[in-house]
């Protein structure tokens, strides 16, 4: 017989004599001892840890119940040399500092209405986290993107500078500029040199994130061969195949994916491609409720899907009603993720980004893991 409780084995061969009485007396002292280190370790970490705005005690995570029947993975784990893992601020519990994971892109300092970086992460929270981290830059705005890249307005080298002084404890930049002017191409490409050439000066990682192409484009703003030549890594966001906007489909398929693969290894060196996968999913509709309505179409409404009557409150006419919408839903599980995976590792590209951390299935940390020898050549 063998009895484990709280870590400690207590054995006894079988038809050897066991004083019964003894074993529950000492299990009991056993319950009692752990019951006081455990309430000093609370009593530590809410006391001193909380304190000192550096608890690293989390409980691990629940993973939800499957409500639906997933196809089943077979085989082993993907090697990969790097994952890179996307943490957007405000977001931080949702990663887990055991996950197999080698850089954390920390999303995002971004650009103010007067062409300042602002809202630049903290990189205290990833205090502990024994990969790398790095200060990841956004601007969702055309016209504010044309304000800093375009030299003329003197701000493109205020920028590199406020942008390296942010970056000071992070281990890298990763740009993530996506709304670049056409006529901006040349002037994106002279921000992404300087910002390059800083990095390079200082020993700090520098990457950018571009948009899938499965071919190359004319006058692209996103030139994937120039681009690659000044960086140390190139993530291709492979993803957003089809937008809640446009017609239903995958985020990133299959077939899709293995097109942008294919040119990708064509122009961009393997060592330095990077590939980017989606955790999330989108859905349509047949009707969006929601919107605006002219007094026609309100009226027809009424007759349709109105339940009740039109009430008058403070005036204006108001009604509640129930309309049936059917819904479409395409969104990235284990098995897709692992099978996008094996495509790329197919094309000896072992280094995977994934966008984000907390919208993912939980499963796919488990069919990952990190080729130790290949990470600590870089």
């Amino acid at each position: 017989m063998i009895c484990l409780f709280d870590g400690e084995i207590i054995l006894a061969q079988k038809n050897c004599f066991i004083d019964c009485g003894r074993l529950y007396d000492r299990i009991n002292d056993m319950r009692k001892v752990y019951k006081r280190t455990l309430f000093f370790i609370v009593v530590w970490e809410i006391c001193f840890g909380f304190a000192f705005g550096n608890s690293k005690i989390t409980e691990k995570k629940l993973r939800p119940h499957i409500n639906y029947k997933c196809k089943k993975v077979k085989g082993d784990a993907v090697q990969a040399n790097e994952v890179w893992a996307w943490v957007t601020t405000g977001q931080e519990e949702d990663f887990d500092f055991n996950y197999p994971v080698t850089d954390v892109g920390y999303f995002a300092a971004d650009v103010d209405c007067y062409g300042e970086l602002a809202n630049v992460p903290d990189r205290k929270k990833f205090d502990g986290f024994s990969g790398r981290v790095h200060l990841v830059i956004v601007c969702d705005s055309k016209s504010l993107t044309h304000f800093v890249v375009d030299p003329k307005y003197g701000i493109l080298d205020k920028m590199v500078n406020d942008v390296m002084k942010a970056a000071e404890p992070f281990d890298g930049v990763n740009v993530d500029y996506e709304l670049i002017p056409g006529k901006d191409a040349a002037n994106f490409y002279r921000f992404l040199d300087k910002l390059s050439s800083e990095c390079k000066r200082r020993k700090k990682m520098f990457s950018v994130c571009v948009p899938a192409r499965v071919k190359k484009i004319d006058d692209d703003v996103f030139p994937y061969e120039k681009i690659a030549a000044i960086s140390d890594r190139v993530m291709i966001m492979a993803y957003d195949e089809h937008w809640s906007t446009g017609e239903p489909g995958a985020i990133a398929s299959l077939g899709w994916c293995k097109k942008i693969i294919e040119y990708a290894v064509t122009v961009i060196p393997k060592e330095k491609l990077v590939m980017g996968l989606p955790f999330y999913g989108r859905s349509w509709a047949d009707e969006r409720p929601a919107k605006a309505w002219y007094w026609e179409g309100v009226n027809r409404a009424f007759k349709e899907y109105g339940s009740g009557k039109v009430i008058y409150d403070n005036t204006v006419p108001t009604f509640e009603g129930s309309m049936k919408v059917k819904m479409k839903f395409w969104f990235e599980d284990l098995f897709s993720t692992v099978a996008k995976l094996r495509l790329y590792a197919g094309y000896d590209v072992n280094n995977f980004a994934f966008w984000r951390v907390g919208q993912e299935d939980p499963r796919i940390w488990d069919w990952i893991t990190i080729d130790n020898d290949a990470h600590k050549e870089d």
